[in-house]
């Protein structure tokens, strides 16, 4: 049998993007994030902590690539869902005609 991998995963967010998290292991913090990416995500914010699993449900993420970028990389960086284009008609303001 084997074991399930379980990661205390703290994840960050950041008040310059919405919807952008930074995911890193409880023990290791920022340590292994690269200083670019720790100057464009700017201050970190704890979003939340939690026990990641491979089966774990992640609203917008792969629990498994996740824990795969973790082991690899040291982070893994959840960017913001891509807009449609109609939904960005709700948001510019067309010039008066």
């Amino acid at each position: 049998m084997t074991a399930t991998k379980r990661v205390l995963c703290d994840v960050y967010k950041t008040r310059r993007k919405d919807e952008m998290y930074l995911y890193v292991e409880k023990k290791e913090g920022m340590a292994r994030v690269p200083d670019e990416l720790k100057e464009m995500f700017g201050k970190p914010e704890l979003a939340l902590t939690l026990l990641l699993t491979p089966e774990k449900n992640l609203g917008r993420a792969d629990a498994e690539k996740v824990l795969a970028d973790i082991e690899e990389k040291g982070f893994y960086l959840q960017m913001p869902p891509a807009k449609e284009p109609y939904m960005l008609d709700l948001f510019c303001r067309k010039d008066d005609e």
